[in-house]
């Protein structure tokens, strides 16, 4: 994708309105997150009940993401998101009324928290797709960037500022800036709101079939794969050092509210910082290399967090974690969203979100259960080394962006030659192409099209396999089967550039004067 400068993508004014709201409630979350923490360890002295803070916020991630993906590639995004920001007010109106009478116990400000990271979680797909949308392809790049930029200021800026208001005036005035950071994200949509999906002739999905249909691309997409994993087994060895910071703060190097805000604010500056450079960085190193040395950047970082005695050791360990973790996860949701056609493109977000922050939030219980039980720094140390081991899925699961053929849309080859179009819950459908080959192309036939599988499961074959003619053994039998005539026309549908260029070299076994004919069957009841 071509290099764009950030100043250059920010001369676009809905992506810069976007980005404004969105840095604004980003700031209010960071500090709702940081408050909601400290109020837990100043209610509990637990260090379980802290990380469970984290817990909440990020485990809607895990259950609400793919649902959320769906609902913002079939329906109304505009819709969506102003009704999840108006639950999430509410939310956290409802908390600082609690909170300044005193009557918000753990359980309750687990709760509301927790309904909070729900509005978030519901937001997100569609609001990064809004995002993504408002930009051309070749500065997607630089526009993730500057989402994560804002992100990670927010982070920087956000516990910082908490801190010290925190310690000012109380956890409630905290709460009531963060209603208003929402507030402020609710009118940014209202003045930019998304476009609308392009009309379709085609059956809606279901949020059933469209989830469905998003794991299934996700599992058969090689790259899409490759990327969620090792995305989750990043995010999860990170979340220790993220969710046992307020424990390191207050029990192991006596900070009180606002140096533990400062603890994270460290992290949101490395962020920011790496944020700033990483566009040239990306020019001038691959992919896979900013990976590997952000994971050999922050295990060694979380070992200086468990076992430095000096705590300005520990500073300077955060900053390289906040710039690796911001440099290793842009580049994969960069990679994650560059991959994936129109149609899955807020799906893929929220698998990404899904596995990013469903390894978070578990991650941040397991690991402070593990340091109640064994302690804090053999937790951290065991954290390092599984962020370490995590370099194991370089070779296996090789990072790749993903090229415009791969997800342009392309025209079927065939028109639907049928005497009568069923019904769109009609099937299941199957779907037979016969090829007859030279005989000595054999083995070049059979492993071009064996490259047909993954295309055909990852947009809704539910069974793929080829046959050979016992009658014939030049003639050769592609078949695949789709749960229904609705789902098979949302297949067609989805072949891109990149799967018709595929195709064709399988056409090219064909001799000339030989037809490939294409037979639909519909399952009898």
């Amino acid at each position: 994708m071509a290099a764009a400068s950030i100043t250059h993508t920010l001369r676009h004014a809905t992506f810069r309105g976007l980005c404004t709201g969105g840095v604004v409630y980003f700031v209010g979350n960071a500090m709702q997150t940081m408050a909601a923490t400290w109020e837990m360890v100043e209610a509990t002295g637990s260090g379980f009940l802290a990380a469970l803070v984290q817990t909440a916020v990020f485990l809607p991630m895990f259950l609400l993401s793919l649902p959320a993906g769906v609902l913002a590639d079939t329906t109304d995004r505009r819709r969506l998101i102003l009704a999840a920001l108006a639950t999430q007010a509410v939310s956290v109106a409802l908390l600082t009324v609690l909170l300044a009478w005193d009557a918000a116990g753990p359980a309750m400000l687990l709760f509301l928290t927790f309904v909070c990271g729900c509005s978030t979680a519901l937001i997100t797909p569609a609001w990064n797709s809004t995002v993504a949308d408002s930009v051309p392809r070749e500065e997607l790049g630089q526009a993730i960037t500057v989402v994560s930029i804002a992100y990670n200021a927010a982070r920087a800026l956000g516990p910082t500022l908490g801190g010290f208001i925190f310690a000012q005036v109380g956890g409630p005035f905290v709460f009531f800036i963060a209603l208003l950071g929402t507030l402020v994200m609710l009118q940014s949509v209202r003045r930019h709101p998304p476009k609308p999906h392009p009309p379709s002739r085609l059956p809606a999905e279901r949020l059933w079939g469209g989830m469905l249909a998003a794991l299934r691309f996700g599992w058969h997409s090689e790259p899409i794969f490759a990327q969620l994993l090792r995305t989750t087994a990043y995010s999860a060895a990170g979340s220790a050092l993220w969710a046992l910071l307020p424990v390191i703060g207050q029990k192991r190097i006596g900070l009180g509210a606002s140096g533990f805000g400062l603890l994270m604010g460290c992290l949101g500056v490395g962020a920011v910082c790496a944020g700033l450079v990483i566009g040239r960085v990306r020019a001038r190193v691959s992919h896979e290399r900013i990976v590997v040395g952000g994971c050999i950047v922050f295990g060694l970082a979380t070992a200086v967090a468990a076992w430095s005695p000096w705590i300005w050791a520990i500073y300077v360990a955060l900053l390289g974690s906040g710039a690796s973790w911001m440099a290793v996860m842009s580049t994969f949701n960069t990679a994650t969203q560059t991959s994936a056609p129109p149609w899955v493109r807020a799906r893929a977000a929220a698998m990404h979100a899904l596995c990013a922050l469903g390894a978070f939030a578990i991650g941040s219980a397991v690991w402070g259960a593990l340091s109640g039980l064994v302690g804090l720094q053999v937790a951290l140390s065991v954290s390092a080394m599984a962020m370490l081991s995590g370099l194991l899925l370089t070779r296996p699961y090789p990072l790749r962006m993903g090229a415009a053929e791969d997800v342009t849309p392309a025209t079927p080859w065939h028109d639907l030659f049928v005497a009568e179009e069923p019904a769109p819950e009609a099937g299941p459908v199957a779907v037979e192409i016969a090829y007859r080959i030279r005989a000595e192309d054999q083995g070049a036939f059979l492993d071009a099209l064996t490259q047909m599988r993954a295309p055909r499961r990852r947009d809704g074959a539910t069974f793929w396999r080829v046959y050979r003619d016992l009658a014939d053994p030049t003639r050769y039998l592609e078949r695949f089967i789709v749960a229904s005539w609705a789902d098979y026309l949302h297949q067609r549908a989805r072949a891109t550039l990149a799967d018709q260029e595929l195709e064709s070299r399988v056409r090219a076994f064909v001799p000339e004067g030989e037809a490939v004919t294409m037979q639909h069957y519909i399952a009898e009841r």
